[in-house]
């Protein structure tokens, strides 16, 4: 496969979830191999560059986050790279004024919406896919990840809670284009009403609202308009997948079957990948 690049400049402004101040980003197209490169404008030239890589992950526990040596930080990346992942962009420069990615409506649907708008560009060098020819696993404790050979990209996942409301739901869907625009990226991220408070004590979740989340109590969900699809929970963390596999930036052939991972899990299981 080609590399593939933006085909012109984009920008795009929105809410960030966790501090709750308005984002500023400029998509800005390359002519040659660069990988993703997230640059925060707001920070020192020559310090504010952070590369997207495995070895700049760092806390998982609510999302994939990346930062460099000078400890310059780019938080809640996992549903803007699920939108990069299937549009096979490769090489990109993301200019930023703070430390998180806008939320949106708490789905990929904006970015996705935003990329098939302006287009993609190839460049001129090629790039290996991950081609899954015999299985690979991942156990910890009851979070399960496993690979196998396929003739594409699908994804099973399966989540469960020890809820009142959210139990356990099962998805398992082939991936494109059409697909995924259709019946992954508007899925929106969710949370529990309990957690709410905690959250908000450790400066987290600002920006959070029923017009970028999900909020469930134990009868049900809070936002007024309801859910867009019955199972839009696993279908969120089908997105949430996508994305953090895409830190690898090489496309990924084969079958992922996931049950109760997360975004631990997810990069942990992207470096066994990589082995």
């Amino acid at each position: 496969m080609k590399r593939k690049t933006i085909a012109k400049e984009l920008s795009y402004e929105g809410i960030g979830l966790h501090k709750g101040e308005m984002i500023k980003i400029k998509l800005l197209p390359v002519n040659k191999k660069t990988g993703i490169i997230f640059k925060r404008v707001d920070l020192e030239e020559g310090k504010n560059e952070v590369s997207m890589n495995l070895e700049n992950t760092f806390d998982l526990t609510r999302g994939t986050n990346l930062k460099n040596k000078f400890d310059a930080k780019i938080h809640t990346i996992e549903h803007f790279l699920s939108a990069l992942a299937i549009f096979n962009i490769t090489d990109l420069i993301v200019e930023i004024d703070g430390n998180e990615l806008p939320i949106g409506d708490g789905s990929a649907k904006i970015f996705g919406e935003l990329l098939k708008e302006i287009g993609v560009r190839e460049l001129e060098e090629d790039i290996d896919e991950i081609v899954i020819k015999e299985p690979i696993y991942l156990t910890v404790g009851d979070k399960h990840i496993i690979a196998l050979p396929y003739d594409g990209f699908k994804i099973t996942y399966t989540i469960r809670f020890e809820h009142t409301f959210l139990k356990s739901q099962m998805l398992e869907i082939d991936l494109n284009l059409d697909t995924y625009m259709e019946e992954i990226a508007p899925a929106r991220t969710f949370g529990f009403d309990y957690e709410i408070e905690y959250l908000r004590k450790n400066n987290l979740a600002l920006g959070g609202t029923l017009e970028n989340a999900i909020v469930i109590n134990k009868n049900g969900v809070e936002n007024p308009s309801g859910l867009r699809f019955e199972d839009e929970f696993v279908r969120h963390k089908i997105l949430d997948i996508i994305g953090d596999l895409k830190v690898i930036n090489r496309p990924i052939k084969g079958h992922i079957i996931a049950i109760k991972a997360g975004h631990a899990l997810d990069i942990e299981f992207a470096n066994l990948l990589i082995k």
